[in-house]
């Protein structure tokens, strides 16, 4: 007889557990209470972004999570662009500590310091202002969030015969039975990866994890004109601060005292700054970090503000109108990289990937399937 799974969720996490559970042998199903995914999965900026990750295991994880996405996009049709990232340094202190990681680990991964002709070859919206090099990566990857976790259900369905039900919230769980309303299922194992909305099932758990939430604010361009290309993703100096593959640099501690001393405002509110480009040349902006279980609803002018602020401090666009702007709200485990739980037998709860979801989700699902 073959095995059965239930998957509550079908953003990343979800969408990435079913595919490991239906590569496995798993009659798969998923639940989502919306009628597509709404949340965190959506609201971000596509990237795939293995250079973040400290080198180990979860450098290794994002590797494979970058060769899942790479297939599946492949395989479906969906747009993705391999175009690799730059992080570009205006001041000494962020060029020591660029040049402190590719003395490290440049043997490790694809990582070159570049000059600032280089940098200024490699991407036209950069910057050249006081530029004085970049950290070039060949490693990342940019999807469009919305079209691709928009998609992906078909692919997976037609690939995998893996049966969604959307517009259907899962309201308990007794396994092996999972209610929705008045309609009851049953399976041999169940996946919960629907982000916070965990705490409504298991309350107990989710009070118990630590996990707290984190909102940030995000800004998108209009097209640029005549479908003009800004090259590979985009930060600088701030991001360094922001991402575990710096966070053992011994040039960072001079950093952070800088950015404390002269840019108070954006460690308060954990802004630093990324952009990505779409299929339709549409630029998203971000972000900014605060913390809590209960978030003011509105988004700040303020923070979006400092955000375009530093933009352009780095990043010289031909059309710098904004066309949208929003914020996202994702659960966050401080200190760690997922929440994996079993509350009961045959239940487990896949949480906190704490903002690396679109990098991490494929491989740490991989992980989790391939030990039942």
């Amino acid at each position: 007889m073959s095995k059965s799974a239930i998957v509550i969720g079908a953003g990343i996490v979800g969408l990435a557990t079913a595919k490991s559970l239906a590569e496995k042998g798993y009659k798969v199903t998923v639940f989502e209470r919306n009628g597509k995914a709404v949340s965190a999965s959506i609201r971000n900026f596509g990237m795939v972004w293995p250079v973040g990750q400290p080198y180990g295991h979860l450098y290794e994880r994002a590797l494979r999570s970058r060769a899942a996405w790479k297939q599946v996009c492949d395989e479906s049709g969906i747009w993705y662009n391999p175009c690799g990232s730059l992080l570009s340094a205006y001041h000494n202190d962020e060029l020591d500590a660029i040049r402190e990681f590719t003395d490290k680990e440049s043997t490790l991964r694809p990582i070159k310091l570049l000059t600032k002709e280089k940098t200024l070859n490699i991407s036209p919206a950069t910057n050249p202002d006081g530029l004085l090099g970049a950290l070039w990566s060949e490693t990342e990857i940019i999807v469009d969030p919305r079209q691709a976790i928009a998609e992906m259900p078909a692919y997976l369905q037609s690939k995998y015969d893996i049966t969604f039900h959307f517009n259907r919230a899962v309201n308990r769980i007794e396994y092996p039975k999972v209610y929705s309303g008045k309609n009851i299922y049953e399976a041999d194992q169940i996946f919960i990866c629907n982000g916070a909305e965990f705490e409504t099932l298991y309350p107990e758990v989710f009070a118990e994890s630590g996990i707290t939430k984190c909102k940030l604010q995000m800004l998108r361009t209009v097209p640029q004109p005549g479908g003009w290309n800004t090259g590979p993703a985009l930060s600088a100096g701030l991001t360094l601060t922001h991402y575990g593959a710096f966070q053992n640099l011994t040039s960072l501690a001079a950093l952070n005292e800088r950015y404390n001393r002269d840019m108070p405002e954006y460690v308060k509110w954990g802004i630093h700054v990324m952009i990505s480009q779409n299929q339709l040349t549409e630029v998203t902006i971000g972000d900014s970090h605060e913390y809590g279980l209960v978030f003011d609803p509105f988004d700040r002018e303020y923070i979006n503000r400092l955000i375009l602020d530093y933009l352009k401090t780095f990043v010289t666009l031909k059309d710098f109108s904004i066309g949208q702007t929003w914020n996202g709200i994702y659960p966050k485990l401080k200190g760690k990289t997922e929440f994996v739980s079993r509350p009961e037998s045959g239940v487990t709860i896949i949480n906190g990937l704490s903002g690396a979801g679109m990098t991490l989700s494929f491989g740490l699902a991989e992980e989790v399937v391939g030990q039942l």
